[in-house]
Protein backbone atom coordinates (compact mmCIF):
# COMPACT_ATOMS: atom_id res chain seq x y z
CA UNK A 1 0.00 0.00 0.00
CA UNK A 2 0.97 3.86 -0.46
CA UNK A 3 2.57 5.45 2.51
CA UNK A 4 -0.31 8.01 4.12
CA UNK A 5 1.29 11.40 3.62
CA UNK A 6 2.23 13.41 6.40
CA UNK A 7 1.16 17.54 5.18
CA UNK A 8 1.53 19.94 7.94
CA UNK A 9 -0.58 22.56 5.80
CA UNK A 10 -2.46 22.25 2.80
CA UNK A 11 -3.37 25.05 -0.28
CA UNK A 12 -6.40 25.00 -2.51
CA UNK A 13 -8.55 22.66 -1.07
CA UNK A 14 -10.77 23.31 2.05
CA UNK A 15 -10.06 20.39 3.68
CA UNK A 16 -6.87 18.11 3.83
CA UNK A 17 -7.06 15.17 1.33
CA UNK A 18 -6.58 11.63 2.69
CA UNK A 19 -4.76 9.30 0.66
CA UNK A 20 -6.78 6.25 2.16
CA UNK A 21 -10.34 8.44 1.53
CA UNK A 22 -9.23 8.48 -2.41
CA UNK A 23 -9.36 4.62 -2.76
CA UNK A 24 -11.73 3.96 -5.81
CA UNK A 25 -9.80 6.72 -7.27
CA UNK A 26 -6.38 6.83 -9.28
CA UNK A 27 -4.32 9.29 -7.87
CA UNK A 28 -1.18 11.30 -8.86
CA UNK A 29 0.96 12.93 -7.35
CA UNK A 30 3.58 15.34 -7.72
CA UNK A 31 6.57 16.08 -5.27
CA UNK A 32 8.05 19.38 -5.98
CA UNK A 33 10.08 21.90 -4.33
CA UNK A 34 9.53 25.20 -5.57
CA UNK A 35 13.13 26.22 -6.15
CA UNK A 36 13.87 22.85 -8.32
CA UNK A 37 14.77 24.03 -11.88
CA UNK A 38 13.75 20.64 -13.28
CA UNK A 39 10.49 21.09 -10.97
CA UNK A 40 9.44 24.83 -12.29
CA UNK A 41 10.75 23.47 -15.67
CA UNK A 42 9.02 20.28 -16.30
CA UNK A 43 6.94 18.50 -13.44
CA UNK A 44 4.84 21.88 -12.73
CA UNK A 45 3.82 22.22 -16.56
CA UNK A 46 3.39 17.88 -16.67
CA UNK A 47 0.91 17.48 -13.36
CA UNK A 48 -0.85 21.04 -14.65
CA UNK A 49 -1.62 18.98 -18.04
CA UNK A 50 -2.50 15.96 -15.92
CA UNK A 51 -4.93 18.04 -14.30
CA UNK A 52 -6.81 19.86 -17.04
CA UNK A 53 -6.82 16.04 -18.64
CA UNK A 54 -7.40 13.81 -15.93
CA UNK A 55 -9.48 14.88 -13.67
CA UNK A 56 -12.71 15.19 -15.55
CA UNK A 57 -11.77 11.03 -15.61
CA UNK A 58 -12.06 10.47 -12.20
CA UNK A 59 -7.96 11.40 -11.31
CA UNK A 60 -7.25 12.94 -8.16
CA UNK A 61 -4.07 14.74 -8.77
CA UNK A 62 -1.98 16.22 -5.68
CA UNK A 63 1.10 18.37 -5.33
CA UNK A 64 3.18 17.82 -2.63
CA UNK A 65 5.91 20.20 -1.76
CA UNK A 66 8.96 18.43 -0.40
CA UNK A 67 11.29 20.91 1.16
CA UNK A 68 14.95 19.06 1.81
CA UNK A 69 16.86 21.91 0.99
CA UNK A 70 16.90 25.86 1.84
CA UNK A 71 14.45 25.71 4.41
CA UNK A 72 14.50 28.81 5.08
CA UNK A 73 13.09 30.35 1.74
CA UNK A 74 10.74 28.33 1.14
CA UNK A 75 8.07 28.68 3.41
CA UNK A 76 4.05 28.45 3.43
CA UNK A 77 4.14 32.16 2.22
CA UNK A 78 6.37 32.06 -0.47
CA UNK A 79 4.47 29.09 -1.77
CA UNK A 80 1.25 30.55 -1.29
CA UNK A 81 2.97 33.09 -3.63
CA UNK A 82 4.57 30.58 -6.15
CA UNK A 83 1.38 28.16 -6.38
CA UNK A 84 -0.66 31.79 -7.05
CA UNK A 85 2.00 33.02 -9.70
CA UNK A 86 2.30 29.63 -11.67
CA UNK A 87 -1.57 29.01 -11.84
CA UNK A 88 -1.71 25.97 -9.68
CA UNK A 89 -5.20 25.03 -9.27
CA UNK A 90 -5.01 21.57 -7.70
CA UNK A 91 -4.50 20.76 -4.19
CA UNK A 92 -0.40 21.06 -2.70
CA UNK A 93 0.46 19.58 0.26
CA UNK A 94 3.45 20.94 2.29
CA UNK A 95 5.27 17.70 3.35
CA UNK A 96 6.08 18.05 7.43
CA UNK A 97 9.24 18.53 8.44
CA UNK A 98 11.51 15.46 9.82
CA UNK A 99 10.65 14.92 13.98
CA UNK A 100 14.37 14.67 14.65
CA UNK A 101 15.25 18.06 12.80
CA UNK A 102 17.04 16.69 9.82
CA UNK A 103 16.75 17.86 6.50
CA UNK A 104 14.44 15.48 5.05
CA UNK A 105 10.63 15.47 5.65
CA UNK A 106 8.62 12.88 6.60
CA UNK A 107 6.30 11.89 3.55
CA UNK A 108 9.37 12.25 1.29
CA UNK A 109 11.31 9.48 3.96
CA UNK A 110 8.31 7.69 3.73
CA UNK A 111 8.42 7.03 0.06
CA UNK A 112 12.36 6.95 0.17
CA UNK A 113 12.30 9.65 -2.60
CA UNK A 114 15.89 10.05 -4.13
CA UNK A 115 14.72 14.36 -4.48
CA UNK A 116 12.53 16.35 -6.78
CA UNK A 117 10.56 15.88 -8.75
CA UNK A 118 9.32 12.37 -8.29
CA UNK A 119 5.39 11.47 -9.53
CA UNK A 120 3.92 8.88 -7.79
CA UNK A 121 1.04 6.58 -9.39
CA UNK A 122 -1.43 4.62 -7.18
CA UNK A 123 -4.21 3.03 -8.08
CA UNK A 124 -7.77 2.19 -7.01
CA UNK A 125 -6.73 0.00 -3.92
CA UNK A 126 -4.13 2.32 -2.92
CA UNK A 127 -0.97 0.17 -4.14
CA UNK A 128 1.98 2.56 -4.71
CA UNK A 129 2.37 1.37 -8.54
CA UNK A 130 4.62 3.37 -9.90
CA UNK A 131 7.37 6.00 -8.70
CA UNK A 132 8.90 7.90 -10.89
CA UNK A 133 12.23 10.36 -9.96
CA UNK A 134 12.63 12.90 -12.36
CA UNK A 135 11.11 13.42 -16.13
CA UNK A 136 8.88 11.30 -17.51
CA UNK A 137 7.48 11.83 -21.21
CA UNK A 138 4.18 13.43 -21.32
CA UNK A 139 2.94 10.91 -23.67
CA UNK A 140 4.54 7.78 -21.37
CA UNK A 141 3.06 9.33 -18.24
CA UNK A 142 -0.61 9.91 -19.87
CA UNK A 143 -0.43 5.53 -20.98
CA UNK A 144 0.49 4.74 -17.92
CA UNK A 145 -2.48 7.05 -16.24
CA UNK A 146 -4.73 5.37 -18.84
CA UNK A 147 -3.98 1.87 -17.89
CA UNK A 148 -4.32 2.85 -13.98
CA UNK A 149 -8.12 4.61 -14.81
CA UNK A 150 -8.85 1.32 -17.04
CA UNK A 151 -8.49 -1.11 -14.29
CA UNK A 152 -11.29 -2.48 -13.07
Amino acid sequence: MAPLWRISTWLNTPAPIDLEAQRGHVVVACAFQMLCPGCVTHAIPQIKAVHELFVPQGVIVVGLHAVFEHHDAMTVTALRAFVHEYGIHFPVGVDTPADDGGSIPQTMAAYQMQGTPTLLLIDRAGRLRRQIFGHIPDLSLGAEIMRLVAEQ
